[in-house]
């Protein structure tokens, strides 16, 4: 009886924390809406995506985030081209070829980098990569999409090689001794069985990755240069909606066109970032209904 009762106080207290997890995002979401959407009255929605200049203390001020969307997929883009390569072979690695004792060091070795904080991966940056980027490319400055894309795929890494080595470790092994049995060699079996099966899994660790990087603020906006316009190259310094938000929320009147453009830019990247995690987890179900 007392074995019941512990059960049943735990379910609801698990069920509780579930509910609670819906209500801050649904409250987040609700906040941000009621800002961005007093912004989006005076201004417009339009006008505010597709503006191509971000000058929000100029007379008259302008509220385009093109370049700071266009910064953000520079980043993006540049971090998944490193990242998702380099994530899904490192996983097909620990998961299939490594030996038992290297696969457990490899993998805890790979979770703890997800534990480094991002300003000090923004740091490491700064000192080491930015000049090296300088000088090896040739260009005014080191602070370039292209340096924030490198840092941030290494953040990403560790969230698209950890489920995507769960993924490939969940396909049964039968899937493998037929291929074995037709003939199949361990590259054929890992890259025409393994790799397929495994596809929705490893497609929503990419989605995550995705999402990390998109969310990321201080990494960017310490190694990218800050500077927002359209970029002709990723070897140029552009500004992310992130590093915007995080730059000059402290330096507006409350209540103002800039304050609620701040929460404008918010809630777009809220949506941005709540599709892909959608997305992402579209693609697990269906792999856990396969």
């Amino acid at each position: 009886m007392k074995r019941k009762i512990i059960d049943f106080i735990i379910e609801k207290i698990i069920f509780l924390c579930g509910i609670l997890a819906v209500v801050f995002v649904i409250l987040i979401f609700g906040f941000l809406l009621k800002e961005g959407f007093s912004f989006f009255k005076d201004f417009g929605v339009i006008k505010f995506i597709l503006g191509k200049f971000w000058y929000p203390t100029s007379e008259p001020a302008q509220f385009g985030i093109l370049p700071l969307i266009v910064g953000s997929i520079y980043v993006t883009f540049g971090a998944c081209v490193i990242a998702v390569p380099l994530g899904v072979m490192a996983a097909l690695y620990i998961s299939e070829i490594a030996p038992k004792g290297l696969r457990d060091i490899l993998k805890s070795c790979v979770e703890l980098m997800a534990a480094v904080p991002s300003v000090v991966i923004g740091f490491v940056g700064m000192v080491t990569l930015v000049p090296i980027v300088k000088n090896l490319f040739n260009v005014p400055t080191g602070l370039t999409a292209f340096t924030g894309s490198i840092m941030l795929a290494f953040m990403a890494m560790p969230t698209i090689v950890t489920i995507s080595e769960d993924a490939i470790r969940s396909v049964p092994w039968s899937y493998k001794e037929g291929a074995f049995a037709l003939g199949a060699t361990k590259w054929q079996t890992m890259r025409r069985i393994v790799l397929k099966a495994a596809m929705p899994g490893i497609i929503a660790a990419i989605m995550l990755g995705i999402g990390r990087v998109i969310g990321e603020t201080m990494a960017v906006m310490m190694i990218t240069g800050n500077a927002a316009h359209i970029p002709d190259s990723i070897f140029e310094p552009v500004r992310t909606m992130t590093a915007t938000v995080a730059a000059e929320m402290g330096e507006t009147v409350k209540g103002g066109m800039h304050y609620r453009s701040l929460f404008a830019i918010g809630l777009v990247l809220f949506l941005i970032t709540f599709s892909v995690n959608f997305t992402a987890d579209l693609f697990l179900g269906k792999k856990k209904g396969k």
